[in-house]
């Protein structure tokens, strides 16, 4: 038997999975990670606790398996997130700036002249979600001397003992500062935004080479055998990759992902990004959403429910949400809006107004949202693939469907970007891991003209959240 680790470092959790060549999940572990909101705009998290936690759920699972089965290592992590150290020490040099933080916008706001350049070399948007701003701010405060990475630079640096410093392709291809066609870092984007080459990581192949554990709480010497943003596992997982399929990851925030296999297609606000590289690069047309679940943790707040699930149970007690309508730009709006200075807010407030209308609206702001990123890629006709911890809500997968008026087929495990860094490993030795199958399928029940009202209210409701 063959045995893989694989890791997910998210944004508020850790988990480990330890699974064989035939798809079965031996093992598990997982641990929450804090958030920190210092100031408006700014999210934080702390880059020993993301290493602490990452080690613990590895650690753990590797002694619930027999350790002479254990192949390697593979890592899937949240993108754009960005993390600064001292490499003689490992001391962290600030704190991880999110993917959700916004505190580089007035950066982002001053480069808009070289927006059309950094879309043409990276496909991406000059948006303060992506890296490259994030780390000229966490050098500029900075001991001289210190490296910036992304979160699996960060980890592939600890697990390895302060080895080779080094990026998966993937993962920086979301910096702002990675070339699309020649894969490398881009001399004219390094200069723009002020990030120094000397402090960057070496950009490798999802299948590496990454050296090999040098960490407590792990044998020596383990190879790390694949990583991938978690985004792009899980396309990998849902057996993407391929023009054609699209899927929904519904987790803090959402990325809708539509594999293009080896071409790179371009889409009005929508990312280009690279899926993964193994042996040939792989492509993908992708729009991110800021606030998905956490729009859901939020409204949960507002009306005074324990949790989502509890906020999905009081949704549930009304048949719509009564011409209310939440736009969650708390973070201003992703994809495919692209704007910074758009605010939260909710329309349509009657008289009648009250707690479950507002929980209803949050489960609909999720559903419009994807469903903008789904019409900007002209998705065929056909299904969209669910994944992510929010898919266990009915409620909002029967509105994801009403929305977009098509089937939405849900991948009921949860562990689908474990599972498709998971098959990277395993293709290093020749196994293929079969794509993660549906769990249930949900179909729309809204009439044509039922869905063109709400689109339009949404539609209303996004213009009035932007500046």
């Amino acid at each position: 038997m063959s045995i893989v680790l694989a890791l997910d470092e998210g944004t508020t959790n850790a988990k480990a999975v330890a699974i064989d060549e035939r798809g079965a999940v031996l093992a598990t572990a997982s641990r929450p990670v804090s958030i920190m909101h210092a100031a408006p705009g700014w999210t934080e998290q702390d880059a020993d606790e993301l290493w602490e936690a990452s080690l613990d759920v590895l650690a753990r699972v590797f002694a619930q398996v027999d350790a002479a089965d254990v192949i390697g290592v593979a890592i899937s992590n949240q993108r754009e997130s960005v993390v600064a150290w001292e490499p003689g020490t490992g001391v962290p040099a600030g704190p991880v700036l999110s993917w959700q933080d916004t505190r580089t916008a007035q950066r982002c706001r001053a480069l808009e002249g070289h927006a059309a350049l950094v879309r043409e070399r990276t496909g991406l948007p000059l948006d303060p979600m992506f890296s490259a701003p994030k780390m000229a701010w966490l050098l500029e405060g900075a001991p001289r001397g210190a490296v910036v990475g992304t979160v699996d630079s960060w980890l592939i640096w600890k697990l390895t003992g302060g080895g080779d410093h080094v990026v998966e392709a993937g993962n920086a291809s979301r910096t702002l500062l990675m070339s699309l066609e020649t894969l490398d870092w881009d001399p004219d984007l390094l200069a723009l935004f002020g990030v120094p080459r000397e402090a960057l990581p070496r950009i490798v192949p999802s299948t590496g080479p990454f050296g090999g554990t040098a960490c407590e709480g792990l044998p020596s010497g383990l190879p790390i055998l694949a990583v991938m943003a978690d985004s792009h596992a899980a396309l990998r997982g849902h057996g993407g990759g391929a023009p054609g399929l699209v899927k929904a990851t519904f987790g803090t925030g959402s990325s809708v992902m539509q594999g293009t296999g080896a071409d790179r297609r371009d889409a009005p606000g929508l990312a280009t990004t690279l899926a993964w590289v193994d042996g040939e690069p792989v492509y993908a047309l992708e729009g991110n959403i800021r606030y998905s679940g956490a729009a859901l943790d939020w409204a949960a707040r507002m009306v005074g429910a324990p949790s989502a699930a509890a906020l999905g149970e009081l949704a549930a007690t009304v048949e719509d949400a009564g011409g209310v309508c939440l736009v969650p730009a708390f973070g201003g709006l992703g994809a495919p809006h692209w704007d910074p200075s758009a605010t939260g807010v909710i329309v349509g407030l009657g008289a009648a107004s009250g707690p479950a209308a507002l929980a209803r609206a949050a489960f609909d702001a999720v559903a419009h949202q994807v469903t903008d990123v789904v019409e900007a890629m002209g998705m065929p006709a056909g299904a969209l693939r669910a994944d992510g911890g929010a898919t266990a809500s009915a409620l909002l997968m029967q509105a994801q469907a009403d929305a977009l008026g098509c089937d939405v087929v849900v991948v009921g495990d949860a562990d689908v970007a474990l599972r498709g860094v998971a098959s990277a490993a395993f293709g290093r030795v020749g196994v293929q891991l079969a794509p993660v199958p549906a769990s249930r399928v949900h179909s729309s029940r809204a009439a044509a003209d039922e869905r063109t009202v709400s689109r339009s209210r949404w539609r209303s409701a996004l213009e009035k959240s932007r500046g």
